[in-house]
């Protein structure tokens, strides 16, 4: 089975070691083999618009024939995530508390956690948006701890929803006790009960917020499912002969199996050519072969998928196109 036959492509490893030129590649592969394609690009950088040579921004936009292109801003998303929290906040606080609820939204902003877990949401809405749409979507994500952060996190954020669950429930009954235990409940009075307008909205602000917390819970659910279902989904890392690349490449697929996540290879980029000559290459050569072979050491058992260092940069649809076709000789 091909690569671009599977449904959900992650295309990860260390910053700067051409997860973008490769991903971008890729893409255009599927595309040329009929697929119809979304590539994502998830990286606060944003180099695919400058692989492609064209903007793309956060809007659906056409690349080539068959394939699409997108760039999530984790700014943006964490900005979205929380005007929509702050909407339903609003819905269930007095408009004397606006102020504060504000203010607590402004604090949550900077808060550890708050950007990925808001483009986590989006990029699991628009894996499964995508895959109604496309034969394939491709993510080219952020460096390696950025992506081990935002594949754990469906995990992490249905056991954070479900202690929030439960932590709504024992607020509603409470609720429910201490609307009984109000003082002259029971009596008439020409001015009404003076913690109405709190009860009164108990039952729906808990229905909206079960529904809420529930839906999510369900989506990191069935996205944590996508990504571990090996017939479906596939992880690509790229790396250089080089020593940290190797090193960290190392810990992150060491972290991934242990996740169960399904590991397609590694393709190992700008391999020095026979033909690059000089005194200065053949050393650099010399080191380079140490460093394959670690590689072929610490990588047992995965697919290794070579690509050679090309003389000029890669850079728009006939530079990638070109890459296509050297990924397709390589076996991918």
């Amino acid at each position: 089975m091909l690569l671009t036959d599977k449904r959900v492509l992650l295309v990860g490893g260390k910053g700067g070691v051409g997860k973008t030129t490769v991903s971008s590649s890729l893409a255009l592969l599927a595309a040329r083999r009929g697929k119809r394609c979304l590539l994502v690009s998830t990286d606060p950088a944003h180099s695919l618009a400058d692989a492609f040579g064209r903007d793309i921004g956060d809007v659906i936009t056409r690349l080539a024939p068959n394939l699409d292109g997108l760039e999530l801003d984790p700014d943006h998303e964490v900005e979205q995530h929380l005007a929509r929290v702050l909407a339903q906040l609003k819905r269930f606080t007095r408009p004397e508390m606006y102020g504060e609820v504000e203010r607590q939204m402004r604090l949550t902003r900077q808060s550890p956690g708050a950007q990925e877990a808001a483009l986590l949401e989006r990029i699991a809405k628009v894996m499964e948006e995508g895959l109604q749409t496309y034969d394939l979507v491709i993510f080219d994500t952020a460096p390696t701890g950025h992506t081990l952060r935002l594949l754990s996190l469906p995990e992490a954020m249905a056991a954070w929803t479900q202690g929030m669950l439960k932590s709504n429930q024992r607020s509603e009954k409470l609720g429910e006790v201490l609307n009984h235990l109000t003082p002259g409940k029971d009596v008439d009075s020409p001015f009404g009960d003076p913690r109405a307008h709190e009860t009164a909205g108990l039952d729906e602000r808990t229905k909206s917020i079960t529904e809420t917390l529930l839906a999510r819970q369900r989506l990191f659910q069935r996205t944590r499912r996508l990504l571990t279902d090996a017939g479906q989904t596939a992880l690509l890392f790229v790396l250089t002969p080089e020593k940290l690349p190797i090193l960290e490449t190392g810990r992150a697929v060491t972290a991934l199996q242990e996740e169960k996540l399904p590991l397609a290879g590694l393709v190992v980029n700008r391999i020095l050519p026979e033909e690059a000559d000089g005194t200065f290459l053949a050393r650099r050569r010399e080191l380079e072969k140490t460093h394959l072979a670690d590689i072929a050491r610490v990588f047992t058992g995965l697919q290794r998928y070579p690509l050679y260092l090309q003389p000029t940069d890669i850079q728009g649809l006939a530079g990638l196109d070109d890459m296509a076709t050297r990924l397709e000789q390589a076996g991918l």
